[in-house]
């Protein structure tokens, strides 16, 4: 049947959408990364977990500002379209329903399986056990949601809960243990590969931030499922993606006090266990290690959430693929479920490719990295929406209608820059991709969008 979407999430679910779809893998996932970038230089590491959170905060706060304006199906498509009209909203609408939801989403459900891989000793991350495990967790997440989604919004609470465990224990005990026997202090002025550039390995560095700051903004999608929008939405932004922020440059300082910098960049999968078993005994370490893929599992939900919508925020609006399939919801779930069941098929394909490419070497220099290109592509689509913000809405402050913005720009731009200098060619392989998913979203935009109004959001 088609229908609407019930006002079903407070502002304790939107917050633990917002720190539970950020905070979780990419922390672990990523912070050795960080480190190999900078060639283990701690104090570079620690800026470039700064720049990525600035960066992060300031694009949430310009958008938190419209989202006490506008209250619709899928708050971002929203945003594009007051802003930049219904075509450009169509198109990035379409990019994150085909790439940057699905790809999040399968490369998720790999690192959660990764993990579990470290937890039971099997070391390589690329073997059939590992990649058997990520299939699981894939579906499971989307049975959950299609299925059950107020347990999929109570299990987000949750894990938001038990994923802040580890991350603060390792941060403060980590601190002062490290501190007490001198670890802190040598990471801090020991460099472990000084031919490492410091320019080019700051941008590598806040490239692999990006994943691990990524996903705040999916938090929109349940826009119109959420109780006082206006209000809800854009505190659950500011306060998680501060809470976020804070939470990361803590526990990567904790980890300097744990293990040296050169054990953390050769531990690879299993560096995060290393640094638990260091400071907390092998039980306490296995037992947080638990914790872990928990809090993973709660990335992998919230980025299921709002995979299983992406359609349905198309159709919504009568573009896309048969929109009267697409747009029709459950009577018994209140869920879009042939939305759903497209957006795990186009999880498992880019969870696919990140095998062949990231994983295994199948498809040579095409081999672009789809945890990071994405979300380097969505903030340059971002760039758009700022600029016409700062034209359109007059009767905002100078600092909601130029500063605010301004600065999101910059920081979409720098973001931009970094990419560049860190992927190099793999950026233009992955805009060929966007291009041809953009070329086939196109050919399903010949029908009149259907824009919705005051009355219609009230029944969304």
């Amino acid at each position: 049947m088609e229908g609407n979407l019930k006002k079903k999430y407070g502002l304790f679910v939107a917050m633990a959408m917002v720190v539970g779809i950020v905070i979780g893998s990419g922390v672990f996932f990523k912070a050795e990364t960080v480190l190999v970038a900078t060639g283990g230089n701690l104090p570079l590491g620690i800026l470039a977990w700064v720049i990525g959170g600035c960066i992060m905060l300031s694009c949430a706060a310009t958008f938190a500002v419209m989202a006490t304006r506008y209250e619709k199906v899928n708050g971002l498509v929203d945003y594009a379209e007051v802003t930049c009209g219904s075509k450009y909203a169509y198109l990035l609408g379409w990019f994150m329903t085909c790439m940057y939801y699905p790809s999040l989403t399968g490369v998720l459900a790999w690192v959660s399986a990764r993990y579990v891989g470290v937890l039971f000793g099997i070391s390589n991350v690329a073997g059939g056990e590992v990649m058997v495990i990520a299939g699981f967790f894939l579906i499971a997440s989307y049975a959950m949601n299609a299925l059950s989604p107020k347990l999929a919004g109570k299990f987000q609470v949750s894990t938001t809960v038990i994923k802040l465990i580890p991350l603060l224990l390792m941060g403060i005990v980590g601190l002062i243990v490290g501190l007490s026997n001198g670890m802190t202090m040598e990471n801090f002025t020991t460099v472990v590969d000084e031919t490492v550039s410091t320019g080019s390995g700051l941008m590598r560095a806040v490239v692999a931030t990006a994943f691990a700051y990524e996903g705040w903004i999916i938090a929109t999608t349940i826009n119109s499922e959420l109780r006082n929008a206006k209000r809800n939405l854009p505190l659950a932004l500011l306060m998680g993606t501060a809470v976020i922020a804070i939470v990361y440059i803590v526990y990567y300082i904790g980890l300097a006090g744990a293990v040296t910098n050169a054990e953390m960049m050769a531990g690879g999968a299993a560096g995060a266990q290393t640094a638990f078993t260091a400071i907390f005994g092998s039980f306490f370490g296995s037992l947080l290690m638990v914790f872990v893929v928990i809090s993973c599992l709660g990335t992998l939900n919230g980025l299921m959430m709002g995979c299983t919508r992406g359609l349905y925020s198309l159709a919504a609006r009568n573009v896309g693929p048969k929109p009267e399939m697409f747009k029709q919801i459950d009577k018994e779930t209140n869920m879009p479920t042939n939305s759903s069941v497209i957006g795990l098929l186009l999880a498992g394909f880019w969870m696919f490719y990140f095998f062949g490419s990231q994983l295994v070497v199948w498809f040579g220099e095409f081999g672009f990295d789809n945890s990071e290109l994405p979300i380097v592509v969505l903030y340059l689509m971002y760039i758009p929406i700022f600029v016409q913000m700062m034209r359109k809405e007059k009767g905002l402050s100078v600092v909601k209608r130029f500063i605010l913005p301004v600065l999101s720009i910059v920081s979409c731009c720098f973001m931009v820059y970094a990419s560049i200098v860190a992927h190099k060619w793999d950026n233009l392989y992955f805009l060929i991709v966007f291009a041809v998913v953009l070329f086939i979203g196109i050919l399903f935009m010949n029908r009149k969008p259907k824009v919705l109004n005051e009355e219609e959001n009230k029944n969304v």
